[in-house]
């Protein structure tokens, strides 16, 4: 039976790949990467196609009918309840059709095909002061295809209403290969218009069969997204089509083009935030604003928000955006809503003008699908029951009876989303993975549905009913209604080959569970994953599908670094969330069947630069850094490696072997037995190769301790890392230049434990020792059994100078970033690591923790450059900011990662990818900077990059502030 399937598996692929000019793959690795979406559900293709136009659509579409293999077809794979998942040929549309075919700002109308990303879009609108108006938080990476699919609707939608308000016009094609191009309005026998005779005849006799049923079986409210939308083909409502098979979920015909609506944007906007005891009160708020026209009203309470900066009194806000001609109007149309609230009870409240403080508050809500997967305990939750709706005005009651529901089940939960819509969404920490906790998700489900329904509400308010709610829909709207979906189905797709599952005649909301094929005990590994109880599985579930990962460029004001190998390439393995997902097949064995030793996984893992952006990027904390380094550990066990992990991987080694030699191995690096060099330790032909230090910083440090001892002051441990200390000492000699005007004392540790954990002192002889090494390389190639020696080393040693309280300033940022995290996590047997880890500071922490009434010397210039990657997302850099602040640097770093990353940018094979990751923001930002301007770069892989790509040298921080210092002096 298998090699019969793969036979026919074969057989496809070859007659697709004959059939469609795009690409076509049955390979593991790209059907791995559609085997989820963002929901609870899994589904394994028989094959993958990428459309280049509606042609190849049609073509895919007589292969699949031929072979009677079911199509689905998928945007960005961000669908909550499962409607991107399918067993047969998935339609990936995020690839080649995503062309803005014409805009209209005199009609307000757009053209687009269905992979066109929403943010694409609204750009393109804005140069005309306009805008599509449903924005759902995934907006910078889903696509019209699926917002389309799945009648999404956003924050906005007070104002705007749903997908199915904005679109006028689609072209679709059915399984059958019939073309449709549907609209609104009838024709002469007052069938819909566009339809081939057999559809437009079956579907005007449908709808005069059942009026009756269409004007009494439908609730009436603004976020109605459950079933087939059979009522817009009421004569009364204009017969239309577009609307009716907008949020069918690919179950009717394949979208290949549509003409949507546009709107106005207003000239400023100005974000209220009112503050209330709790979200029940937030919740009866809510409708009462409506009448003053806000944009936006949505929900979140503390649970969610936490800690968030700018934010009122209270137990749970209401984020109410109000527009206006001008910031001024604007702003009094907040004040006046404020106003209105407070006499109803609020807590207090804030208007947000400055456009920076509004987008710090979105991101809370936008990243909410995320964050609101894990509980504060840690413990995981899940969608399933992400978005239904009630009337506005019903809100609050449904609120407290969903409450009590939650707590029946000895469920929880933390409810947020668009409470001027009634629109709910929440993760709920289901258990999935057993029988009982699967038996409980059934249970609550039906018991849920049937309150949704008491209320007045629809099941799904956003997202769809895909599989998650489907079976559900006879409680809603009676089997007599359901029937009729059925029909519809069979009128379009007679031969359900269109997502068959979804919506009519789907599967059981308890079957195709994504987590039912994972290993049922955790995997030996070698990481701690503190945040997963160990458990490698779980690390990987993090990943819920919601891809802010998939971003393709960094949001005005950003920081943000995740993910620069996908901003790069734009292939979904290269994404955190294609490799998450290659992961969890490789633990599954069902697609990715070699385990540890997966070719598929290793090559996604390839161009992982290890920036550790989506540690804190990603709204659930995936960190694939860690995963890789776990990955290669155990893919190359008892193998050889590639040469890039002896050569750059064990660099700590190798610089300090070298070092005596400096000035020769320079001289060698200038000929070209250099070149032979490279190939043999796999570093890319087009690097120089870096000078190695005449004279490192700790025999400077030495000679320097000799010749004079230390000034009094605090004593601070200053960490030679091996880049300071062998490739840029002068960022080691600034720093304690710095240090010591601020009335520190420096001291670096011996290499070796001193009896007692006594201080080094002057006299002491240098010790032949190999220095002390965070496990940077080590880790980031996979050599774990070697991190863990090094990084116990640096215990032993560390610990008892550490134990008075002394800090450990660490120069180089993704050292810092390595003895913060990872020496923590990979060593979580020894409880001296928490304890070292806690003593890391950076070098402008340092000051502003230990010599906080130092004033640094003033500059008064603009500054440029790069937060090192692994700062940003680990470290952070709100001190250096500060710091430079205090000594006139103005001006902001650019987010983003070098691309150099370490050993990544100096592999063979990378060269092309890391100049890419460069070009996203590094370099741009550099040369568009005023001449005069200081260009910044804390990491020496940041300072090395802009040495090869750029015309304009980068300096450590504390190299500006050490030269100014001497100046001062002179």
């Amino acid at each position: 039976m298998a090699d019969r399937t793969e036979t026919e598996k074969r057989d496809l692929t070859k007659d697709l790949a004959a059939a469609v000019r795009g690409e076509v793959s049955s390979a593991a690795a790209d059907r791995a990467l559609m085997t989820m979406d963002a929901s609870n559900y899994r589904r394994v293709p028989r094959a993958v196609v990428a459309p280049r136009d509606a042609e190849d659509v049609a073509a895919a579409l007589r292969v699949c009918r031929e072979h009677g293999v079911p199509v689905v077809p998928r945007g960005a794979g961000t669908s909550i309840a499962g409607q991107a998942t399918g067993v047969g040929v998935v339609l990936d549309f995020t690839r080649h059709m995503r062309r803005i075919v014409s805009l209209d700002p005199a009609a307000r109308t757009a053209v687009v095909e269905p992979g066109v990303i929403l943010d694409d879009l609204r750009a393109a609108a804005g140069a005309h002061g306009l805008t599509f108006g449903p924005d759902p938080s995934t907006h910078s990476r889903c696509t019209l295809g699926g917002m389309i699919g799945n009648n999404s609707c956003g924050s906005h939608s007070v104002a705007w209403g749903t997908t199915a308000d904005s679109v006028r016009e689609l072209e679709l094609l059915t399984y059958g290969g019939e073309r449709v191009r549907a609209g609104r309005g009838t024709g002469p026998t007052g069938a819909p218009t566009g339809l081939p005779p057999r559809l437009r005849d079956g579907v005007k006799a449908l709808v005069d069969a059942e009026l009756a049923l269409l004007r009494t079986g439908y609730p009436d409210l603004p976020r109605r997204i459950s079933g087939y939308a059979l009522d817009a083909l009421l004569p009364e409502r204009g017969t239309d089509l577009a609307r009716a098979l907008t949020g069918s979920e690919g179950t009717l015909g394949v979208l290949t083009e549509a003409t949507v609506r546009l709107v106005e944007t207003p000239a400023a906007r100005v974000l209220a935030v009112l503050g209330y005891p709790d979200e029940s009160a937030a919740a009866e708020a809510a409708h009462t604003l409506l009448p003053h026209k806000p944009m936006t009203v949505e929900g979140m309470a503390a649970d969610l928000v936490g800690s968030a900066a700018g934010l009122p009194e209270g137990g749970a806000w209401l984020f109410v955006e109000m527009g206006g001609a001008s910031p001024a109007e604007a702003a009094a149309r907040a004040e006046a809503l404020c106003r209105a609230a407070a006499a109803d009870g609020t807590t207090g409240h804030a208007v947000v003008t400055d456009p920076a403080g509004q987008r710090a508050l979105w991101r809370i809500r936008e990243d909410a699908s995320g964050t609101a997967t894990r509980m504060p305990d840690g413990s995981e939750a899940w969608p399933g029951w992400e978005d239904c709706a009630v009337p506005p005005a019903r809100l609050g009651p449904y609120l407290r009876d969903f409450r009590a529901l939650l707590a029946q089940h000895g469920l929880r939960g933390t409810p947020y989303g668009h409470f001027g819509d009634g629109c709910i969404h929440i993760r709920i920490d289901f258990d999935l993975l057993t029988p009982p906790g699967i038996r409980r998700f059934r249970d609550f489900s039906h018991d849920l549905a049937d309150l949704v329904v008491a209320h007045g509400g629809s099941l799904s308010g956003e997202h769809g009913d895909g599989q998650a709610r489907a079976e559900l829909l006879p409680k809603m709207y009676g089997p007599e209604l359901v029937g009729l979906f059925g029909r519809f189905k069979d009128l379009w797709d007679p031969a359900a080959g269109l997502n068959p599952g979804m919506l009519v005649r789907p599967d059981r909301l308890d079957d195709n569970l994504r987590f039912a094929p994972l290993p049922g005990r955790p995997v030996p590994v070698e990481f701690g994953y503190p945040h997963d109880n160990g458990d490698f599985s779980a690390a990987v579930r993090r990943c819920v599908g919601v891809a802010k990962c998939r971003n393709e460029k960094t949001a005005a004001g950003s920081a943000d670094v995740m993910c620069p190998s996908f901003r790069a390439t734009g292939e979904e393995q290269h994404s955190t969330r294609g490799r998450a997902r290659l992961l969890h097949e490789m633990l599954a064995g069902e697609v990715i069947t070699d385990g540890w030793r997966s070719p598929e996984v290793h090559d996604a893992l390839d161009l992982c630069l290890s920036c550790k952006g989506c540690r804190s990027d990603c709204p659930v904390g995936v960190d694939m850094a860690t995963y890789k380094a776990e990955f290669l550990h155990h893919h190359y066990e008892g193998r050889l490696r590639p040469a890039a992990h002896y050569s750059m991987g064990r660099l700590p080694q190798w610089l300090h072997a070298a070092a005596p030699a400096a000035p020769a191995v320079n001289a060698l690096a200038r000929t070209p037995l250099a070149a032979v060099a490279k190939r043999l330790a796999g570093v890319a032909p087009e690097r120089p190769l870096p000078a190695l230090a005449t004279e490192t910083f700790t025999r400077w440090w030495w000679r320097r301790r000799r010749a004079a001892p230390p000034a009094d002051g605090r004593t601070v441990l200053l960490w030679p890392d091996t880049f300071t200390n062998h490739l840029s000492p002068q960022v080691g000699r600034a720093a304690v230049r710095v240090l010591e005007a601020a009335g520190l004392r420096p001291l670096l540790p011996p290499t070796a434990p001193l009896p007692g954990g006594a201080l080094p002192q002057p006299a002491l002889p240098r010790l032949r020792r190999p220095p002390l090494c965070c496990g940077l390389t080590y880790v980031s190639t996979g050599q774990l059994d070697r991190a863990r020696a090094v990084m116990r080393r640096t215990l032993d040693v560390l610990t008892p100078l550490l134990a008075a309280g002394r800090p450990l300033v660490v120069l180089e940022p993704s050292c810092a970033a390595a003895l913060r995290t990872d020496l923590p996590e990979l060593l979580a047997d020894d409880p001296r690591a928490p304890r070292l880890a806690a003593s890391v500071r950076t070098f402008a922490q340092t000051l502003e923790d230990f010599a906080p009434d130092w004033r640094p010397p003033r500059l008064d210039r603009p500054v440029a450059g790069q937060t090192h990657c692994h700062q940003h997302a680990v470290l952070g850099d709100a001190a250096d900011r500060r710091l430079r602040e205090r000594a006139g640097l103005t001006g902001q770093l650019s987010g983003g990662c070098c691309g150099l990353a370490g050993n990544f940018g100096f592999e063979r094979g990378h060269y092309d990818i890391s100049v890419a990751c460069a070009e996203d923001q590094l370099l741009p930002a550099v040369r568009q900077s005023a001449p005069g301007t200081e260009i910044l770069a804390d990491g020496f892989s940041c300072r090395t990059q802009l040495d090869h790509l750029g015309d304009r040298p980068a300096r450590h921080l504390a190299e500006v502030l050490a030269e100014a210092l001497g100046e001062a002096d002179a």
